[in-house]
C-alpha cells in the first residue's frame, strides 16, 4: 500500500481553469456547443448542397438535350475511287474501324469521359436511295427511300422481335449482289416490311443490291445515344419531296446491315461514309470543372485532339458536336441563378455570424465582474484572453468537428474543401468571440465602472464613424442592386457586397432603432408616472437601465427577421410567377382544344368529369385578317356572360359582360321587343348560332342593321398591341371561311383566357356566322383535374393542358429547385436564429431577474405581480425587435424588388410566359415576429413560475450566484 502523501503547508495548489469553468457553468457550455455544432453544420452543408444542385443541373442539361447534339461525331468520306478496290473495302471493314475508334476514344481527355456503352461506330450511306419494290408504303404514290447502315454491336443494343439478326456469309465486297439486313419495329410498321422481304437497292453501274430482311428488332434502350445519335436508324420519317406545302411525301427509313457487310455499300450510289460517335458521360463530371470540360470538347472539335484524330482516321475527317452549345446554355443559366443563391447564402451566413458574435458578447458581459476582478488582482490581458480561448476551444472545436461530420454524412456529394473551410471559420469565430470581446473591454484593470444605461449612454465618436461607414456601404449595395440587378454579369459568381444588401439594410435599421430606443422609453416612463401600482413603473425603469451591451440581441433579431422575410418573399415570388405563367398558358384550370374543332357535345361530356365545376366554350381561329390584309390576328368567339365570369374567376383580364355583348337591334335601330339578335341567327344550347343568311363582304348576314355589319359593328376585346395598331374605329375582319365581319374595339386588356399571346380579338359569338362559332376550345375550371379523363370525355384526340401539371413543369432544372430549397432553408434559419438570439438574451438576464423577484417577494410582491413584472420588462425590446423586423423586412423587399429578377429561378421552361418579381410574403414577414413575442412572454412567465416555486432564501444568499 502506497503511503498517503500530504501537501506541505503553504504549497500553492493551482485549480485547473478549464475544468473548473465547465463544472461551474455546464449549461452555458452545452448551449455554446449546440450553437457551434448547428452553425458549423449549416455552413458546411451549404456549399455541398450548391455543388450537388449544380452537378445535377449539368447532368440534366446534357440528358435533356438530344443525343445528336451532345454526341461528338467524327465522320470521314469513303476513300478516293483512285485507290484499289481492296483498299477501299478494307477501310470499311470492322477491324479497321475498331482500331480507329480506339484512337478516337484515346483523344477524349478528362474531365470529358466517354460513355462506351452508348458510343458507336460504323458505315452508312449519306444519300438516301429510292427502292421501287412493290408492297412498301407509298403515302402519295412515291416510292420510299432507304439508307444502309452497318453499326457495331447491334446484338447488344437490340433484341429480335421476330426473325433473327443479319449475318454476312463469306467475304463481302463491292460486287456482292445480296446481303442480309434487319429493321426496327417502327421501320417495319411504317414501311410495311416483313421478315423475308427483299428490298432492291439501286446499284452504281451494276445490278441492284438485294437486301433480304431477316429480322425485326426492338431497341433495348431507344432513348440511348446508340439510337438517338442517328434517330433514322430507329424511327423512319415522313419527308416531303420538295419545298412546297403541296409536295408529295414519302417514307425514309434505314436497313441495318451486319458490320461485315459494309463493303457492299461501295456497289451502290449511296456515297458511304465512315463515322465514330462518342457519347459523353457526365455522371461523374462536377459542374465546377465546366471550363476544363468545355476545353476538352473544343480540343476534339477544332484543337490539337482533332488534328490527332485526322492523323489516325483520315485527313478529311470532320468532327462535329453541339455539346459546347449545351454547356454554354447551362453556364448561362447557372450564372443567372448564382447571384440569387449568393444572396441567400451570404444573408444566412451573416445572420449566423451576428448570433455567434452576440453569444460571445453576452458571455463577456455576464462575466464582466469576474474578469474585472481578475484583472485588478494582476491577471495579464494576454494570459486572461488565452485562458478564455482555451475554455471556449475545448467546447467549440469538438462541436464544430461534429457539425462538419454531420454535414459530410448528410450530403456526401460535393467538394469537401469548402465545407471544411466554412466549418473551420465558424469554429474559429466561436473561439475568438469571447476572448476578443473580453480583452477589448478589460484593456485597463478596473473594478467598478459607471452605469451604462441605454437611456443615458451616448454613442462614442468611433461608433458614429463606424455606423456612417456601414450606412454608406448599405446605400451603395442597395443602389448597385437596383441598377444592375442579379441577372447581369453573366459568367460571374455575384458581387458579395450586392448580395449582402438585405443584411446591410437590416443592420442599418438595427442601428437606427438602437439610437431611437431611448425616446419611446422616456415617453412611456413619463406616461406611467401617475399610474397606481409600482409594477409598470418598475418594469420600465428596469428596461431603461438595461446595459448598452444588452441591445446586441436587437441587431441579431432584426438581421434574422429581415433574412427570413426576404427569403420568404423570394419563394412567394417564385410561386406567384409560376402560377401566373401556368394561367397564361392554359387560361383556366385546364384547357381542351382542337384546331379542327371539337366533337359535338364535348362541353356537356367534359362537365361530367369528376372535379369539373364549370366549362366555358370558345371558337378560336388564328387566321382572322383585319382589313383583309396579310397579317393575321387570333380571334376568339365566346358567350360574353360565361366568358366574363371565367375571366373574373381566374383574375385574367376581367371585364363587364354587357360591354362585349352584341347589340340586339332592328334594321331601323330600335331595340327588338324579344331581345333577339338582329343577325337573323338563333342561338343553340351551347352558345352557337344558326345562320339565317350568308355573310356578305361587308359583314352583314341579315338585314341592314344586324350586329357585325358596318352600321352595327361587333364590340371586341383586344390586346393593347392590336388596339394600338387598329384603333377604336370600326374595321372589317375576314374570317377563315372567307366571311367578313365588322368589329369595333371596345375593351383593351393585356391578356385573356381564350388566347395565349400578346395579340388577340375576342367578340360575341352571336354576331358571327355559324361556321365561325364551332367550339375549338374548352376552358375548364375545377380541382384535381385529370388530363386523361378530360381527353376521353372530349372525344377524338384533342390537346389537353392542365394548369397544375404546367406549373409543375416549370420547376424542371435542379438548379432552380436547389436554389428554391436554399431560400426555404434561409427562411427557416432566419426564424430559428431570431428565436435563438432572443433565448440567449433572456437566459443572460435570467439570474438578475430571479434575484430581483426574490428581493421583491420579501417586500410583499405577489406571484401574479412578479409574472406581470417580468413580462412587462421583456416586452419593450421584443416589441421593438418584432415591429422593427417586420418593417425592415417589408422595406428591404420594396427597396430591392426592382433589382431582383426571379424569372430564371421560377420558369425553367424556355420561352415560358410571365415574369417573376419579388413580392411580400405576409407569412414569412409576420410569423417569425409573432413567434418572437410569444417566446418572450412564454419565457418570462416560466421564469416567474419557477421562481415562485423556489424559496427566496437561496437567491438572497451571498456568493450563491456564479
Amino acid at each position: 500500500m502506497r503511503p498517503h502523501r500530504r501537501t506541505p503547508l503553504g504549497t500553492r495548489v493551482p485549480a485547473p481553469w478549464v475544468r473548473t469553468r465547465l463544472r461551474v457553468a455546464p449549461g452555458v457550455a452545452v448551449g455554446l456547443a449546440l450553437l457551434v455544432a448547428v452553425t458549423a453544420f449549416l455552413a458546411a452543408v451549404c456549399p455541398r448542397v450548391v455543388d450537388r444542385a449544380e452537378d445535377a443541373g449539368l447532368r440534366r442539361a446534357v440528358a435533356d438535350a438530344e443525343a445528336r447534339r451532345t454526341t461528338v461525331q467524327v465522320a470521314a468520306p469513303q476513300l478516293n475511287p483512285g485507290f484499289s478496290p481492296e483498299r477501299r473495302e478494307a477501310a470499311l471493314r470492322p477491324g479497321t474501324l475498331r482500331r480507329q475508334y480506339a484512337a478516337v476514344l484515346g483523344e477524349v481527355r478528362r474531365p470529358l469521359a466517354a460513355d462506351r456503352a452508348q458510343s458507336s461506330y460504323g458505315v452508312r450511306t449519306a444519300t438516301p436511295l429510292a427502292v421501287p419494290d412493290a408492297g412498301l408504303a407509298r403515302p402519295d404514290n412515291v416510292p420510299p427511300r432507304v439508307v444502309l447502315a452497318a453499326q457495331n454491336d447491334l446484338a447488344g443494343h437490340a433484341r429480335p422481335r421476330s426473325g433473327r439478326l443479319p449475318r454476312a456469309t463469306g467475304t463481302v465486297t463491292a460486287t456482292t449482289r445480296a446481303v442480309e439486313a434487319a429493321v426496327t419495329t417502327e421501320t417495319a410498321e411504317h414501311l410495311r416490311i416483313e421478315v423475308g422481304s427483299v428490298i432492291h437497292v439501286p446499284g452504281a453501274d451494276r445490278a441492284p443490291l438485294a437486301v433480304r430482311v431477316t429480322g425485326i428488332l426492338a431497341p433495348r434502350q431507344p432513348e440511348g445515344a446508340y439510337w438517338e445519335a442517328q434517330p433514322l436508324l430507329r424511327s423512319p420519317s415522313l419527308v416531303r419531296d420538295g419545298n412546297s406545302p403541296a409536295a408529295p411525301t414519302y417514307w425514309l427509313g434505314a436497313l441495318l446491315l451486319p458490320p461485315q457487310a459494309a463493303p457492299a455499300m461501295l456497289g451502290t450510289s449511296g456515297n458511304p461514309v465512315r463515322y465514330w460517335q462518342v457519347a459523353p458521360d457526365t455522371t461523374r463530371t462536377p459542374a465546377h470543372a465546366l471550363p476544363e470540360l468545355r476545353s476538352a470538347v473544343a480540343t476534339l472539335e477544332s484543337g490539337p485532339g482533332h488534328g490527332r484524330i485526322r492523323d489516325a482516321v483520315d485527313p478529311d475527317a470532320v468532327t462535329e458536336t453541339d455539346l459546347d452549345t449545351v454547356l454554354d446554355d447551362y453556364e448561362d443559366l447557372r450564372s443567372r441563378i448564382a447571384p440569387l443563391v449568393s444572396v441567400a447564402a451570404l444573408g444566412t451566413g451573416a445572420v449566423a455570424l451576428v448570433v455567434l458574435l452576440m453569444a460571445g458578447g453576452l458571455a463577456a458581459d455576464r462575466r464582466r465582474a469576474e474578469l474585472g476582478l481578475l484583472r485588478a488582482r494582476g491577471a495579464s490581458l494576454p494570459g486572461l484572453a488565452g485562458r478564455l480561448l482555451a475554455e471556449t476551444a475545448v467546447v467549440a472545436v469538438p462541436a464544430g468537428a461534429l457539425g462538419l461530420a454531420a454535414a459530410l454524412w448528410a450530403v456526401p456529394h460535393g467538394r469537401s474543401a469548402y465545407a471544411v473551410a466554412a466549418a473551420g471559420t465558424v469554429t474559429l469565430l466561436a473561439c475568438l468571440a469571447l476572448p476578443v470581446r473580453a480583452a477589448a473591454r478589460h484593456r485597463t484593470a478596473h473594478l467598478h465602472t459607471g452605469r451604462e444605461d441605454v437611456v443615458s449612454a451616448r454613442p462614442s465618436r468611433r461608433r458614429t464613424v463606424a455606423e456612417l461607414t456601414l450606412l454608406v456601404l448599405a446605400a451603395g449595395a442597395v443602389e448597385a442592386l437596383r441598377r444592375r440587378g442579379t441577372s447581369e454579369g453573366a459568367g460571374t459568381r455575384g458581387d458579395a457586397l450586392v448580395s449582402l444588401a438585405p443584411v446591410l439594410v437590416a443592420v442599418i435599421a438595427a442601428l437606427v432603432l438602437v439610437r431611437l430606443h431611448p425616446l419611446p422609453l422616456r415617453l412611456l416612463t413619463r406616461a406611467t408616472d401617475r399610474l397606481r401600482g409600482a409594477v409598470v413603473s418598475l418594469a420600465l425603469a428596469r428596461t431603461s437601465r438595461t446595459s448598452v451591451s444588452a441591445v446586441l440581441p436587437l441587431l441579431a433579431l432584426l438581421t434574422a427577421l429581415t433574412t427570413a422575410a426576404f427569403g420568404g418573399s423570394v419563394t412567394a415570388g417564385i410561386g406567384s410567377a409560376r402560377d401566373h405563367a401556368a394561367l397564361l398558358t392554359t387560361g383556366a384550370d385546364a384547357r381542351v382544344e382542337s384546331t379542327s374543332g371539337l366533337r359535338a357535345g364535348a362541353a356537356e361530356r367534359v362537365r361530367g368529369v369528376p372535379g369539373v365545376e364549370e366549362v366555358t366554350t370558345a371558337a378560336l381561329t388564328l387566321e382572322a385578317k383585319p382589313h383583309d390584309g396579310p397579317e393575321s390576328v387570333p380571334l376568339a368567339a365566346v358567350s360574353p356572360d360565361a366568358y366574363a365570369r371565367l375571366a373574373d374567376r381566374v383574375h385574367l383580364g376581367a371585364f363587364p359582360a354587357r360591354t362585349l355583348t352584341a347589340a340586339t337591334t332592328t334594321p331601323d335601330g330600335s331595340a327588338r321587343p324579344d331581345g333577339s339578335s338582329g343577325s337573323g341567327r338563333s342561338s343553340g344550347p351551347d352558345g352557337s348560332s344558326g345562320s339565317g343568311g350568308s355573310a356578305g363582304p361587308g359583314g352583314a348576314s341579315g338585314s341592314g342593321g344586324s350586329a357585325g355589319s358596318e352600321a352595327d359593328p361587333l364590340p371586341a376585346l383586344a390586346s393593347s398591341a392590336v388596339a394600338h395598331r387598329y384603333g377604336t374605329a370600326p374595321f372589317p375582319v375576314r374570317l377563315a371561311d372567307g366571311a367578313h365581319v365588322t368589329v369595333r374595339i371596345a375593351l383593351v386588356r393585356e391578356s385573356t383566357p381564350a388566347v395565349t399571346g400578346t395579340e388577340f380579338l375576342v367578340v360575341d359569338r352571336s354576331g358571327l356566322p355559324s361556321a365561325a362559332t364551332r367550339p375549338t376550345t374548352l376552358l375548364v375550371t375545377g380541382s384535381d383535374l385529370d388530363a386523361t379523363a378530360l381527353r376521353r370525355a372530349a372525344g377524338g384526340s384533342p390537346g389537353v393542358t392542365v394548369r397544375a401539371q404546367e406549373r409543375a413543369a416549370y420547376a424542371h432544372s435542379p438548379l432552380q429547385t436547389g436554389a428554391e430549397h436554399l431560400y426555404t432553408a434561409a427562411v427557416a434559419a432566419g426564424a430559428g436564429y431570431a428565436l435563438l438570439a432572443l433565448l440567449l438574451a433572456l437566459v443572460r438576464a435570467a439570474p438578475e431577474r430571479v434575484a430581483l423577484l426574490a428581493r421583491l417577494r420579501t417586500m410583499g410582491l405577489t406571484r401574479a405581480q412578479g409574472r406581470r413584472l417580468l413580462i412587462l420588462e421583456s416586452l419593450p425590446q421584443a416589441l421593438l425587435a418584432a415591429a422593427g423586423g417586420t418593417l425592415t423586412g417589408w422595406a428591404a423587399v420594396r427597396l430591392l424588388s426592382p433589382g431582383i429578377d426571379l424569372t430564371t429561378l421560377a420558369l425553367a421552361t424556355p420561352g415560358a410566359a410571365g415574369v417573376g418579381h419579388l413580392r411580400t410574403d405576409p407569412v414569412s414577414l409576420l410569423l417569425p415576429a409573432l413567434a418572437v413575442l410569444l417566446l418572450t412572454v412564454a419565457v418570462a412567465a416560466v421564469q416567474a413560475w419557477v421562481t415562485g416555486r423556489r424559496g427566496s432564501v437561496r437567491e438572497l444568499r451571498v456568493g450563491e450566484r456564479t
